[in-house]
């Protein structure tokens, strides 16, 4: 084993220094963006024990009037795609026809989406432990034109 340098001892500790100094800032005022020298709110949080869990979905209703689950295998689309624009969605509900043709892209032979919407099922939760009961709250909706 080889002894280190003055030199390489004074840079080992100088990056490990400035390691630190980041992952402090990044703690204090970083967010999601800043990892891994920022927190990771889905791992460093929790709701309270009594708050129900969301769940969020993205699900189509077509020509037929069936409704379909339009998950990654369905568009393409991750669902954290959807709920980190979530808001984007809300104001120009418009942009859910990307959804719809995502879908129809992958699937050329199904019949067509006339409406795409985003739907969070709030999962009941008492003292931290799931009740069994749940409600559903569309929060954002496009209807295709007819």
């Amino acid at each position: 084993m080889e002894n280190l340098t003055t030199r390489g001892r004074a840079t080992r500790l100088g990056a490990t220094a400035l390691g630190l100094v980041l992952l402090l800032i990044g703690t204090f005022w970083g967010s999601d963006d800043d990892f891994p020298f920022g927190p990771f709110r889905m791992y460093s949080t929790s709701n309270p024990p009594n708050a129900p869990a969301p769940d969020t979905r993205v699900e189509g209703v077509n020509s037929t009037g069936a409704v379909i689950d339009l998950d990654q295998d369905a568009t393409g689309i991750r669902r954290a795609e959807i709920e980190g624009q979530q808001q984007r969605y809300a104001a120009d509900p418009a942009l859910l026809a990307e959804v719809a043709d995502a879908y129809a892209e992958r699937h050329p032979d199904a019949a067509a989406l006339v409406e795409v919407r985003i739907v969070i099922r709030w999962h009941g939760i008492r003292a931290g432990r799931p009740t069994g009961r749940h409600t559903d709250e569309t929060v954002v909706r496009w209807q295709a034109s007819r």
